[in-house]
């Protein structure tokens, strides 16, 4: 028998408060009990005005009543429903097993809940004041709700198991000792995590954590300026899709969809780095609109990503950088305005196989994305970007980021080879531009056809010889290996023999560039 009870397991215990002896029997019949004031101002969890001891109970006795309460009444289910109730002292239920249901709104209390390792079938907190949530390991069959909560020193829900969903929309969390807001690595939620409109200060860490389906910081504002990460989520697995996007703001349903028109809608804003290295998303990432606060040392980080879908979309950032090396993604949905500029994007080993641009993002716009992703020369993104181009049906952009990239490698040349590429683009364009060569040949065919037709031209010997055709000489000049039988026919003295030879050594670097774009060519192909 319970110490203070009476024979009858559900008689009331002697010690109890009016204020307790009214939940206790709420519990036993499973109703309500609210002890709000009816005054907004005074019912207030977040607010400073006392509550006094008709609306306080002692953390003991609330939990007396859930790892070993009274019996149901006849024909009632036992449930912990309280509503505008101050819990004094801590409510502390580690190592716990809690079968009945528990629901706490708009109440206040005075010092931490912990729940290291317990085990609940579901649990809501709605719209609490609670100085710290400590879950660690806490089991539950069912939900976590903590919406509208505000958490003054953090929530930790390290290996923590939900069942089903883990709801943090509206709730106000500020940092613990150790600068994070909540601390969740390896945290598994059976099927979404919602935390639309969560105000973060501090470090919100999901470390290895695992989401069955859907991961929503939908208007969310991360805040974590003086520090590196405000979201830090290496190896992070989602079922679905991953949604940093903007939600309407003043409707009682966070569902997800697109705010109606004429909501008001708060972005998603993230002061801090933001790391998802290593990531899993089923469905798609997406960063509609989202933006972001960096300093300089300060990064969004993709590093070794795989989703089907990324949607970068957001605003460019003013300083930090974005990293996606070593990322893979199936579709690339993104907008010229988003990207930042060189120095600040690093995409080496980035694999993406189909560009769906969303407004204009001209192929000038996109080769100056490549170019600022690589601040020293790599012909991996030219050679990505126009693998992508290609197998969509854009031969010819994908030759212009060819030589785009031919062009960037001539920079890193050495004089001679410099020299040796100029002449090559302005020929025959590194072999992408063929139809050049064709080009020089008529021009340089005609100027020398009409400047030999005025040069002096004696035979080499007083027999034999052809009858002197300028055209075909200029010609047999400039096409090397083929005879035509004129070029050594004839004797050319002074500056015509200066322009012939010139004439020569333009016929072989037309015919070595031509030849050199056409094993590039053929390589491709």
């Amino acid at each position: 028998m319970r110490e203070g009870a009476g024979s009858d397991p559900g008689e009331l215990p002697d010690d109890l408060t009016a204020a307790e002896a009214g939940m206790w029997q709420a519990f036993r019949n499973g109703s309500a009990y609210d002890l709000s004031s009816g005054d907004t101002v005074v019912d207030d969890p977040h607010g400073g005005q006392p509550w006094g001891e008709s609306r306080t109970v002692r953390a003991r006795i609330v939990a007396w009543l859930l790892l070993d309460g009274p019996p149901a009444l006849p024909g009632r289910v036992a449930s912990l429903k309280l509503a505008g109730v101050q819990i004094s002292g801590s409510l502390d239920l580690a190592g716990g097993t809690v079968v009945p249901y528990v629901e706490l709104r708009r109440c206040r209390f005075e010092r931490d809940v912990l729940l290291p390792e317990a085990h609940f079938t579901t649990v809501r907190l709605v719209d609490c004041s609670v100085p710290r949530l400590e879950a660690a390991r806490v089991h539950t069959e069912g939900d976590l709700h903590l919406p509208r909560c505000r958490f003054h020193h953090g929530v930790r829900l390290t290996d923590a198991h939900i069942g089903t969903d883990l709801l943090l929309n509206q709730a106000i969390v500020h940092p613990d000792r150790t600068g994070r807001s909540i601390a969740a690595d390896g945290m598994t939620v059976g099927q979404d995590l919602q935390a639309e409109l969560l105000e973060s200060h501090g470090e919100l860490s999901l470390r290895s954590a695992k989401v069955g389906v859907s991961l929503s910081l939908r208007g969310a504002r991360l805040a974590n300026p003086y520090d590196r990460l405000a979201l830090n989520a290496p190896q992070l697995t989602v079922g679905r899709s991953l949604y940093l996007t903007p939600a309407g703001v003043g409707g009682q349903a966070l569902s997800g969809a697109t705010p109606a028109r004429g909501t008001r809608v708060q972005r998603f804003e993230c002061r801090g780095g933001l790391r998802l290295d290593d990531g899993r998303f089923g469905d798609a990432v997406d960063l509609e609109r989202a933006r972001f606060t960096f300093t300089d040392d300060q990064e969004l980080s993709l590093v070794r990503v795989q989703t089907p879908e990324l949607r970068f979309l957001g605003e460019r950032p003013a300083r930090g950088k974005v990293i996606l090396s070593g990322a893979r993604v199936v579709n690339l949905v993104d907008r010229a305005t988003a990207w930042p500029g060189p120095g600040n994007l690093h995409m080496g080993g980035f694999v993406y196989e189909n560009l769906v641009p969303q407004g204009p993002f001209p192929l000038a716009e996109r080769l100056r994305w490549v170019a600022a992703a690589t601040a020293e020369y790599g012909p991996e993104p030219y050679e990505r970007l126009a693998a992508v181009l290609r197998g969509g049906g854009e031969d010819e952009d994908a030759r212009e980021v060819l030589l785009a990239k031919q062009r960037r490698r001539r920079e890193t040349l050495p004089p001679a080879a410099k020299l040796w590429g100029y002449a090559q683009d302005l020929t025959v364009a590194y072999g992408y531009r063929p139809g050049r060569a064709a080009v020089w040949m008529a021009v340089l065919w005609a100027a020398g056809s009409l400047a030999f037709a005025h040069a002096p031209h004696p035979p080499l010997s007083s027999g034999g010889h052809p009858p002197w055709n300028p055209a075909l000489f200029a010609l047999d000049l400039l096409l090397p290996v083929i005879d035509l039988g004129q070029a050594g026919q004839w004797r050319m003295s002074g500056g015509w023999q200066w322009g012939a030879t010139a004439m020569i050594i333009l016929g072989w670097i037309l015919a070595t560039t031509v030849a050199a774009g056409a094993t590039r060519l053929l390589r491709r192909g």
